[in-house]
């Protein structure tokens, strides 16, 4: 049985394209009208843009058939969190304070995007101020998770960003992550997620939460197609001083050589501590797969994934960068911000220069050591998020349940971030109530080829990233 549009891949939308078999007006028509269609019940977007859509699917029409291919995201619709700059769109970073936030140029991302060929759709509900993993939004409204009836956490920061695409309104969308905004809505939304080395992808133009941990990277079908994505992504801008001297790297043509010889750890550390039993089995099912495949795969201490949580006190360098960001609006809209976020963010107003800078330079010597404890590891395996996703409602019924939940959806992705790692989540299975649960692929710093590979020959072999949720049953 052929597979529905909106539910193909970039590399199977774009071989229907140039085949003739498809348009990529007509793409963007069936992704939108979907959009209007299921956006109702799914509340993903804070704004779509038809208009711009079609437009830009109608001048890639033309330059296909003027024999101008822009590569392999010529006329391939996508969607962007609500972080990214887009001219004439309001960037709000989840608060409607922001919604005069109109910007007169598209960010570096966006606008590579553009030159590749790609049909933007829209923006997507992002927690405030990217400040949460849970993905609630009490202000703009939490994105449903599609895989159940009931409202379940979505997973964040990039929440609509995840939903979007695990209900079929786009093949691709815009993420950013910071302590596992991309990876942790990839989760629990069944998607694939890479999380970007800090200086691989410019953040110019992307509203910040914290200069020393934002990344950007998509949110996808498969990892093949969050390669493809990546490449056009990556590279340096002299606008965002990180990617200084970062040469574009190819990542595509040797996605295909599998894990034969590839040598991959399983962490003994903090990652499995209090990990839900389902959770767990399925991610050790998928590493034993991996096993399988050619890989040799090693149990390793790696004590650096518990120095990491420790070496994150309060949450007080986000915290502090965060408020810096915002505090114009902490200061003088506190009670209008979504009390949730606002508490988190106002605690960086009183943390002490000292304390921060203890802490960076602290980061900064873990991060040398890890490099050199993995040398020779060619990926480190573990689940993505510790727990299922659970109902919003209960993860609401009290600020320390919220906390609770928060923290379990942040832990095993934040040392990550601390630790400067690269990361890929892929679904690897669902639990007993048919909620996903994703593995995560961690790498060195800047290997996002390899985890993109590891990721790309599970996905070969496995179909878990090709169930879709039945949304005939959501209200």
């Amino acid at each position: 049985m052929q597979v529905p549009i909106h539910y193909r891949t970039i590399v199977e939308l774009g071989r229907a394209i140039r085949a003739g078999e498809l348009t990529s007006v007509a793409v963007a028509e069936h992704f939108l009208d979907r959009i209007d269609a299921l956006e109702p019940s799914l509340g993903a977007f804070t704004v779509t843009c038809r208009d711009r859509a079609l437009a830009q699917a109608r001048a890639a029409d033309v330059q296909l058939a003027a024999g101008i291919d822009l590569g392999p995201l010529h006329g391939i619709p996508y969607v962007a969190k609500d972080l990214y700059d887009v001219a004439g769109l309001p960037t709000t970073a989840g608060t409607r304070l922001l919604q005069d936030n109109v910007p007169d140029r598209d960010c570096t991302v966006i606008e590579k995007l553009t030159r590749a060929g790609m049909v933007l759709l829209g923006k997507t509900i992002t927690v405030q101020f990217a400040y949460g993993g849970a993905g609630i939004n009490t202000d703009q409204g939490t994105p449903h998770n599609p895989w159940h009836s009931e409202p379940h956490l979505p997973g964040g920061s990039s929440s609509g960003t995840g939903v979007a695409v695990a209900a079929g309104l786009a093949p691709m969308g815009l993420g950013s992550d910071t302590g596992g905004s991309v990876r942790i809505p990839a989760s629990m939304c069944g998607v694939t997620g890479l999380k970007t080395t800090v200086g691989r992808v410019s953040r110019a133009g992307i509203y910040p939460l914290s200069q020393s941990l934002d990344s950007a990277g998509p949110l996808t079908r498969d990892a093949a197609d969050a390669a493809i994505v990546y490449e056009a992504m990556q590279g340096a801008d002299p606008a965002d001083a990180t990617t200084r001297g970062q040469s574009p790297h190819d990542v595509t043509s040797g996605i295909g050589r599998g894990v034969a010889g590839l040598t991959l750890g399983v962490p003994r550390a903090v990652f499995w501590e209090d990990c839900d039993a389902e959770v767990e089995a399925r991610t050790r099912e998928a590493i034993a797969h991996l096993e399988s495949l050619g890989a040799r795969v090693i149990d390793i201490e790696f004590e650096h994934a518990e120095s990491a949580r420790r070496l994150n006190p309060r949450g007080l360098v986000i915290a502090a960068e965060a408020y810096d960001v915002n505090r114009r609006l902490v200061d003088s809209k506190f009670d209008d911000l979504d009390p949730i976020v606002a508490f988190r963010v106002v605690k960086g107003r009183d943390v002490p220069a000292h304390e921060y800078l203890a802490t960076v330079r602290a980061w900064e010597e873990l991060r040398a050591r890890t490099v050199a404890v993995l040398d020779g590891i060619d990926g480190l395996l573990c689940p993505t998020v510790m727990v299922p996703p659970v109902p919003v409602e209960e993860a609401l019924a009290s600020t320390e349940t919220y906390t609770e939940r928060n923290l379990q959806a942040l832990r095993n992705t934040s040392i990550g971030n601390i630790l400067g790692l690269c990361g890929l989540s892929v679904p690897c299975g669902f639990t007993s109530h048919g909620l996903p649960v994703g593995l995560m692929i961690y790498g060195k710093p800047f290997d996002e080829a390899r985890v993109l590979r590891i990721g790309h020959a599970y996905q070969q072999s496995t179909d878990w990233h090709r169930r879709h949720p039945a949304l005939d049953r959501l209200g």
